[in-house]
């Protein structure tokens, strides 16, 4: 499951490296060379000609400081693409360096997103003894923005509520799952989102596991639940399917542990399925 590797320490201010490892990234995709999918070296950074400012600090990887930045250029250098994180998942960057990744891009749009106050539009400046932006003029602090979304596996008896959501990139049968509103505790959103999307009615949560999600800037925070009442009417706008799935059903095809949704699946898969 991609996660901050145990190696990993965060770090709030910046480090001199004579050779970091750099998450640069452009509209969302990181630069990797394209021969091994390899960071940038110091060489190619320097081509770059990077304005400093632009690069934050995300932390040490065992002893190798990490930072993060952007860049406006749309053209790679020679032997380097920029990649979709999700398109990196099945390659040969390494998992440590992976789980980084994810933290490196939400701190790297955070920066490029947070430039100028959005209460008074005076310029901000980096605050080191935490990761935050104060205002110039204002005073206004901007932290790392993060989502809280539920997830939720609906169990009933020896059967399991997937659905198929219309805005699943992998198109493929899932855990119900939203994000939270303002006010709302993740048990509230979980009751709220299952009505909403299949008219159901769940009890007796159950934590199961969280993660970061890197799309842009969520948090997953995954339970169980018993069914509780009702039947499965499914928002349309929303949800193209939604069925159980017992141990005499074909279940959906088994894929590598990268999200706790198909950890959380797997988890309450019978046995041959």
């Amino acid at each position: 499951m991609l996660h901050t590797p145990p190696t990993f320490t965060p770090l709030m201010a910046p480090q001199a490296h004579p050779d970091p490892l750099t998450f640069l990234f452009h509209h969302g995709r990181l630069l990797v060379r394209e021969a091994d999918l390899a960071l940038p070296d110091a060489a190619t950074l320097s081509a770059l000609d990077l304005d400093p400012a632009l690069l934050q600090p995300v932390g040490l990887l065992g002893e190798r400081y990490c930072q993060a930045g952007w860049s406006e250029r749309e053209e790679a250098p020679p032997g380097y693409a920029w990649r979709g994180l999700r398109s990196l998942f099945f390659g040969d960057m390494d998992e440590a360096t992976m789980g980084v990744a994810g933290r490196a891009a939400q701190i790297a749009e955070w920066a490029r997103t947070h430039r100028y106050c959005g209460a008074c539009a005076h310029p901000m400046e980096r605050l080191w003894h935490e990761r935050s932006f104060k205002c110039t003029h204002c005073g206004h602090l901007a932290y790392p923005r993060i989502s809280p979304a539920m997830m939720v596996l609906i169990k009933n008896g020896d059967k399991v509520l997937l659905a198929l959501h219309h805005a699943s990139a992998a198109k493929r049968f899932t855990p119900l799952a939203g994000f939270l509103e303002a006010g709302e505790s993740i048990e509230e959103a979980i009751h709220r989102e299952v009505y909403e999307e299949v008219g159901l009615r769940v009890t007796n949560l159950r934590y199961f596991a969280s993660q970061s999600w890197p799309f842009p800037h969520s948090l997953m925070i995954a339970f169980t639940a018993d069914y509780a009442g009702g039947e499965i009417r499914i928002d349309t706008s929303e949800i193209a399917e939604a069925r159980w799935f017992g141990p005499d059903d074909e279940w959906p095809e088994r894929v590598p542990h990268i999200s706790v949704s198909s950890v959380l699946v797997d988890a309450h898969r019978p046995p041959g399925r």
